[in-house]
């Protein structure tokens, strides 16, 4: 099936521009979807308990302002994002969390449900290193209670992310 015609495939179905991104490109990945709870305190911790993966596995998508220019940081949930090693990882010098608002435009996605994948906007994309050590991952599929589990590899190719170690513990 043509590129085109899978993609339109793929809107017609109810996919998010992350899905149809992963459609588009023929990237073997798996949706897996779970009530999301509104009050939750952490979005990716939700994931993981819903999905029954471990934290380490489940990466949180994050956009940050490095030096004017937004940037993705892709971190498993189990840790935070270290904000001067993402600086480090793009050539930078300093790095601040984006505004959400600012974050919500650019990606076309809300807070909670921004994919690293079908972003409105292509921004520049740092998936931590920890990624590599595991043979599938899960990041958010563009909304909230939907998450999408690929290679490392797959995603890296996908986004024309930078692989470094933004995380800590």
């Amino acid at each position: 099936m043509a590129k085109t015609a899978k993609k339109k495939q793929a809107q017609t179905s109810g996919g998010t521009p992350a899905t149809v991104a992963l459609t588009t490109a023929g990237t073997a990945h798996t949706l897996h979807s779970y009530a999301h709870d509104p009050a939750t305190a952490s979005y990716g911790e939700e994931a993981a308990q819903a999905l029954g993966v471990t934290p380490d596995r489940v990466f949180k998508t994050l956009v940050a302002d490095v030096d004017g220019a937004l940037t993705v940081a892709v971190v498993p949930v189990a840790g935070s994002l270290d904000l001067k090693a993402l600086a480090a990882a793009v050539g930078g010098k300093r790095a601040t969390m984006a505004d959400p608002a600012a974050a919500e435009r650019t990606t076309g996605y809300v807070r909670g449900g921004i994919s690293p994948l079908g972003q409105r906007k292509r921004l520049r994309t740092v998936l931590d290193s920890s990624a590599s050590t595991h043979r599938t991952i899960c990041v958010s599929a563009g909304r909230r209670g939907l998450e999408v589990e690929l290679a490392p590899a797959d995603l890296t190719t996908l986004t024309q992310a930078t692989l470094a170690p933004i995380s800590r513990p």
